[in-house]
């Protein structure tokens, strides 16, 4: 039993090396998005920091956690440094695109670019795009940012690679709000879709190439899936129930009529993906349609409405799909499930790199905050899917593949260097903490104190 058990050890051991080496390569590579050496530093300390197992991540804890005397590197790197923080995750982007990718050579059709957003709730709506606002993520109304989020999505894995600030309306008209948060004078309102064009968009000039696109109802309109078309992307969109298609015959129908149109005998179970508890089985079918996206001067392709009916309730969901070349249908379906991995990479980014934990109210601080989350969960998706590839290799039974959590636990002590802990620096922190806090509260008793005086 024990040789078995150091025989299992050993296959699934962890390539530390080569871990350290994709994480210098991908520093090295956003290198030239920083102007001055110490900011470069800094970026790493905090992708170390954001990385570490901390009780909470920002500014302060990460800053101690590195052995800085105080935070003010990490601050000034977040607000007043020169940085080129877009640069930086085009370069982050590129890097995961390239390492996901790499078995697709100049074969995309495994590649799928997911749209969604994602919310943090805030305290208050001071913080540059924060209002009270409806979020599926906070399951309601509250006072929350919203950011509109792109996943590129290979056989090998799948990361974030943009964001977009969705700036509410009642944000974008006040300009007292918008100078005190730094809002450039060139934002102005744009919608979810619209910001998700825009993402996708930048991700097709960068050259990053997918054969598909996926997205919820939020992304099922008309010029989304226009834009998407003049790239020549296919796309699988979901769309409410009350949506109407064109039949080949010219009958418009809304698609909850279109679904009493298939027989019994066209819906097919087929298995979706696996859980903790067992395989994921719906019912799917697929219904031809007239395209009325089809942009001017391109061909129509080939467009279905795919409807995919619970086993057990019974509940149809729709989805509008396009693909310049005839697909089956178990490929609409494996772009369709496909859509929950940004889901997957919402919850993770946030889990393990602190993409809501920022205690950031500006525009340029939010941005700079997000890239550097975006690019240390991009080091762990790309670790994790070379991780996966050497346990293959490796064969060893009995192990579900590595997941990035469970790689990150093995790769802290090393690849991850341990927050500092020694007492001097303990003590010292502890000091310049309650002198900063004396600070404050000196600040704020005098602010009370004028508050309250009556005017003469």
């Amino acid at each position: 039993m024990e040789q078995t058990n150091q025989t299992t050890a050993a296959g699934a051991s962890v390539d530390h090396d080569a871990h350290q080496g994709l994480l210098d390569d991908l520093m090295g590579r956003v290198a030239p998005c920083f102007a001055r050496r110490e900011t470069r530093v800094t970026c790493r300390d905090m992708v170390h920091g954001l990385l570490a197992e901390l009780e909470d991540h920002n500014c302060w804890t990460m800053a101690e956690a590195a052995g800085h005397p105080a935070p003010y590197r990490m601050q000034h790197l977040l607000s007043r440094a020169r940085v080129d923080e877009g640069q930086l995750l085009d370069t982050a982007a590129d890097w995961v695109a390239g390492h996901l990718a790499a078995g697709q050579g100049e074969e995309v059709s495994g590649v799928v670019l997911i749209v969604d957003e994602t919310a943090d709730e805030k305290s208050s709506d001071s913080c540059v795009g924060a209002a009270c606002q409806y979020s599926g993520t906070v399951g309601g109304t509250a006072v929350c940012q919203v950011a509109v989020t792109l996943t590129f999505s290979a056989p090998d894995g799948h990361a974030l690679i943009g964001r977009a600030l969705y700036l509410p309306e009642s944000w974008a008209a006040d300009e007292e709000r918008r100078e005190l948060a730094g809002v450039p004078d060139d934002v102005m309102f744009a919608t979810k879709p619209q910001l998700a064009g825009r993402l996708l968009q930048h991700a097709h000039d960068q050259g990053i190439r997918a054969a598909f696109v996926a997205g919820d109802e939020v992304y099922g309109g008309l010029d989304l899936r226009r834009g998407i078309r003049e790239r020549g992307t296919g796309y699988v969109l979901a769309v409410r129930s009350n949506y109407s298609v064109t039949l080949p015959s010219g009958r418009r129908v809304a698609v909850k009529a279109a679904a009493g149109l298939v027989k019994p005998s066209m819906w097919q179970r087929m298995r979706t993906g696996s859980a903790t508890k067992g395989a994921k089985d719906y019912h799917w079918a697929m219904i031809e349609v007239t395209p009325d996206d089809t942009p001017e001067g391109h061909h129509d392709g080939h467009a279905f409405l795919l409807l995919r009916r619970h086993r057990y309730t019974g509940t149809v969901s729709y989805f509008l799909c396009w693909s310049p070349v005839p697909v089956p249908l178990a490929k609409l379906i494996s772009v369709a499930v496909a859509r929950w991995r940004i889901e997957e990479d919402h919850q993770l980014t946030k889990q393990v790199s602190g993409l809501d934990s920022g205690q950031v109210t500006t525009w340029t601080s939010w941005h700079r905050w997000t890239a550097i989350s975006l690019l240390a969960c991009a080091f762990l998706a790309v670790a994790a899917a070379c991780q996966r590839a050497l346990d293959t290799i490796t064969g060893t039974p009995g192990l579900i593949p590595v997941t990035i959590p469970e790689l990150l636990r093995q790769l802290r002590g090393t690849v991850i260097p341990d927050p500092r802990r020694d007492r001097a620096h303990r003590d010292a922190w502890s000091r310049w903490r309650r002198h900063h806090q004396h600070g404050a509260q000196q600040a704020h008793q005098r602010w009370n104190a004028y508050a309250d005086e009556v005017p003469r």
